[in-house]
């Protein structure tokens, strides 16, 4: 079989797409899987200013993870200053509010509707190993619903992004949106910045909707906060287990 001449890219490309690494293959290996395994949700950010260029070049590698029949499904809403704050401020507002709080509803289900094991142990843990490092006794609703809250400001980091997608595609486009989230924030590790993807914004989305002038054939599928991690908070030193290769895989031959 001849393969047909590849001819010239119509657009030019920030990163090179060609098959040449750009360092030899041990250090390429080694920053790639570093990027990777460091990448942690980061719930206190640095005040410390990430510009739109930066952004931009993160969102520009993004931008080329796989997608089926290249459907690219991401809408991205990148908010800092002002715009940011007015979000975080008018979601606060309804989330201190306990009747309005409880009349929410989730766009779709990220979460299952009824949890079993392992997966419900897995949650427990987590939210209970961050609670114990901040010092959160169970059953103290006041500082739980404090510090939740904190979602809602992006955990403070300078850059806060809002993920929509149509209405129109069906969960395989939530599957390809995954593969987006991760390529953004291996790009981001790259750059020595930190993220926190955040579910937590789904109940808010008719807010979000509002305040961003999102179409309803439009549906928030999560936000994320960006920046630097504040190494100085102890919820910072968090780190999840993780099972074993074994655990999950059952190899064939």
């Amino acid at each position: 079989m001849t393969c047909s001449p590849t001819p010239p890219s119509p657009t030019a490309h920030s990163v090179p797409r060609d098959s040449t690494a750009p360092v030899p293959a041990p250090a390429l290996k080694r920053a790639v899987d570093w990027a990777i395994v460091s990448r942690r949700s980061i719930r206190a950010f640095l005040p410390t200013p990430v510009g739109l260029g930066e952004v931009h070049a993160i969102l520009d590698v993004a931008r080329h993870a796989a997608s089926g029949m290249n459907t690219q499904p991401w809408r991205v809403h990148v908010l800092t200053g002002s715009a940011k704050e007015r979000l975080s401020a008018a979601i606060a507002a309804v989330d201190n509010d306990g009747n309005a709080a409880g009349a929410l509803t989730e766009p779709y289900h990220y979460y299952p509707l009824d949890w079993v094991s392992p997966y419900v142990d897995r949650r427990r843990k987590v939210g209970w190993d961050l609670y114990g490092l901040l010092g959160i006794a169970k059953g103290d609703k006041a500082r739980m619903h404090a510090q939740h809250g904190r979602n809602y400001r992006f955990f403070d980091a300078p850059v806060g992004l809002i993920f929509t997608v149509s209405r129109a595609l069906q969960a395989g486009s939530l599957l390809d949106y995954g593969m987006f989230l991760q390529s953004l924030m291996v790009a981001a590790r790259a750059r020595g910045l930190d993220t926190c993807p955040q579910v937590a914004f789904t109940k808010f989305h008719q807010v979000i909707h509002a305040e961003l002038g999102i179409p309803d054939t439009e549906m928030v599928v999560c936000g994320m906060g960006l920046g630097h991690a504040n190494p100085a908070c102890i919820e910072n030193t968090l780190v999840t287990e993780r099972e074993s290769v074994e655990s999950f895989t059952t190899f064939h031959a």
